[in-house]
């Protein structure tokens, strides 16, 4: 092994699992003649937690995000979006192992988590690219704060008593305006989480679209709707809204968003990029984390599966 190779291992260190198998994914690394490339949070963790861990390198210090192969991360869906944060920008997949609950994210489970290192080093994945947000926020035709999202882009109301007053638009034109809770504006991916408990479609990310998902809207038409991934989304905060909105994108990255504050949401040109490990369907996928009855189907008689 060469050890020029730059592997990242992100961790949700506040997790005595997570912590453990990091330690162990950097040993692994290092006995194959690996430095191991932890960032800033992670490595005051796991230095403390394992003191034989040498040599260790510290990204932005000597090794840069471009220098990266690949992400290693142990955590559930909300440690791959925040690995996702730290690789945005460079060609480096991220490969998860799920530590958390669902992780519709992740590739494999902790079980097996030396043959997924294993394969790493081979470099025995796939990668397949998902597509992402690009977030713009608007305060009177002035863009005042731009961000990115791989799930979805939310506009919610900031105070839990008032409701958010709110038009939507899909490529510059109006669609309805309704009061509510919030939008969630998502990409395929997100389409299994925020905009899912919010009752929106399921949507194959094999297929490029955007979503847009009310949430308890007060209107006899505020249905999810989706459109294609050239359209552009937009969400207008009323001026008849009594208080204010907030953004969040991700759950991660929030900015404050008065009356008059308007969101664009269109694709950005930049992908996450996601390495698995088997070309099993997405199907499979949902059945096996959702964990959906499926007992007592015997397939279609005469067809060996979908057509290429």
């Amino acid at each position: 092994m060469s050890s020029d190779r730059h592997i990242l291992v992100v961790a949700h260190t506040g997790r005595a699992e997570s912590l453990d198998a990091a330690i162990e994914v950097c040993r692994q690394l290092l006995a194959d003649g690996l430095t191991p490339v932890l960032s800033t949070d992670e490595y005051a963790h796991i230095m403390a937690a394992a003191h034989d861990l040498s040599p260790v390198a510290l990204l932005g210090d000597t090794v840069q995000i471009g220098d990266l192969e690949l992400v290693i991360v142990l955590g559930g869906d909300g440690t791959i979006l925040r690995a996702a944060e730290l690789a945005r920008g460079c060609s480096a997949p991220l490969l998860g192992v799920n530590l958390g609950h669902v992780g519709f994210l992740a590739e494999s489970e902790r079980e097996d988590l030396a043959e997924t290192v294993s394969r790493a080093l081979a470099r025995d994945y796939l990668v397949e690219e998902r597509m992402t947000l690009s977030v713009r926020v608007k305060v009177d035709a002035q863009v005042v704060y731009e961000t990115w999202a791989l799930n979805e882009a939310t506009v919610e109301k900031a105070s839990r008593e008032r409701m958010l007053e709110v038009v939507i638009e899909v490529d510059g034109r109006p669609l309805s305006s309704f009061g509510c809770d919030g939008v969630v504006m998502s990409t395929p991916t997100g389409s299994t989480a925020y905009s899912f408990s919010a009752g929106g479609p399921v949507v194959w990310p094999s297929l490029d679209a955007l979503l847009l998902v009310p949430l308890s809207p007060h209107a006899l038409f505020a249905r999810p709707i989706v459109v294609s991934p050239d359209s552009a989304l937009a969400v207008e905060v009323l001026d008849r809204t009594q208080g204010t909105g907030v953004l969040w994108c991700d759950g991660r990255r929030t900015h404050d968003l008065p009356r008059g504050a308007r969101v664009v949401v269109r694709r950005s040109p930049v992908p996450v990029r996601l390495a698995r490990l088997s070309q099993g369907t997405f199907t499979d996928r949902l059945v096996n984390k959702f964990n959906l009855p499926v007992h007592g189907w015997r397939g279609p008689i005469g067809e060996e599966g979908p057509r290429p």
